[in-house]
């Protein structure tokens, strides 16, 4: 699927592409920039990859979307899934989302999620679209409602078991 991109002189088309194993390195980076920028966390490089490279080896894991500009990697965005006994569907968790500085503000998030939601929507047995953020990423909140996400009710709690990955 190929979108145009807003730029400030000319069109530039975004490919949205599924991920092939030799993009392992620009997820892996693009992981630990995430972490970074949003939680002030640095990951263990042997975890993040040895992390990433388990989900590009097993879809039943996730699967992961590259954005392509000029045929430059401009961005990434993950699918996992939740199975809901309510809705008998799976729920399309959107995770890992990352778009490079540089190309930030040209509408490659956007076109990650609008490949995502097609894809989404012409599936039986996938009943909706979620994600979740950090609760003081602005900017990302402004995105996602931009794209039509709303809010909900629900509160997230966990109990992490293993935490060797992060390096604080």
């Amino acid at each position: 699927m190929i979108l145009p991109l807003r730029a400030l002189t000319s069109t530039i088309e975004t490919k949205v592409r599924q991920a092939k194993p030799s993009d392992a390195p620009f997820i892996i980076n693009c992981n630990s920039a995430l972490a970074l920028e949003t939680e002030r966390k640095r990951l263990a490089p042997g975890r993040v990859t040895a992390g990433v490279r388990a989900l590009l080896a097993d879809p039943a894991r996730g699967v992961y979307f590259i954005a392509e500009v000029g045929g430059e990697l401009a961005g990434q965005l993950l699918i996992t899934y939740e199975w809901s006994d309510w809705r008998n569907g799976n729920f399309w968790w959107i995770q890992s989302v990352y778009v490079p500085e540089q190309f930030r503000g040209r509408g490659v998030f956007r076109a990650l999620f609008e490949h995502v939601r097609s894809l989404a929507a012409e599936r039986k047995d996938v009943c909706g679209l979620r994600l979740y953020m950090d609760a003081h990423n602005a900017r990302a909140r402004q995105a996602y409602e931009r794209l039509g996400l709303k809010q909900t009710n629900y509160e997230m709690f966990e109990v992490e078991f293993r935490n060797e990955g992060v390096v604080k």
